[in-house]
């Protein structure tokens, strides 16, 4: 059945908004990676013309926001409509927005150090204190010094 579906692309839906499927073509702007490979790990944004990027994690969504020009030139942060994670454990996607993020865990993601964002702060303790975690941060505390950070982890 996996397969099946990473065949055919992967739905999901995200309440309001239309259902979008994940084909095998969908790279990640920021790294080129194929991110139906990592359906646990995919964060995406939609922008207000309806367009929509695929990542293969929260840490390269957070880069492209940050640097939204670099990664798709015409494209502005401000023209963001939606933002979504997938909650670790759920496996679900949730509003970046609202959810809460682990950094400095002991669980690496597709491109190593990563965000691992829950939808609710009891997930996000248990998760920092199960897998060595340093610090549960929100949305607007993400900073591009943080995601660098995560990118220069041993």
């Amino acid at each position: 059945m996996l397969l099946l579906i990473l065949l055919f692309g992967i739905e999901m839906s995200f309440g309001d908004e239309p259902t979008v499927t994940i084909k095998k073509t969908d790279r990640c702007p920021v790294c080129g990676m194929f991110v139906y490979k990592y359906p646990k790990w995919v964060a995406q944004i939609i922008y207000k013309d309806g367009s929509y990027y695929f990542y293969d994690g929260a840490k390269d969504m957070f880069k492209h926001i940050f640097d939204t020009a670099k990664y798709t030139p015409g494209k502005t942060a401000e023209a963001i409509k939606a933002i979504y994670v997938t909650d670790y454990y759920e496996v679900e996607l949730v509003d970046a927005k609202s959810a809460f993020f682990v950094i400095g865990s002991d669980v690496l993601g597709p491109m190593g150090h990563e965000l691992l964002p829950f939808k609710d702060q009891e997930s996000a303790q248990e998760f920092l204190e199960d897998h060595k975690g340093k610090s549960i941060i929100r949305f607007q505390d993400v900073t591009p010094a943080i995601i660098e950070s995560l990118d220069h982890r041993t």
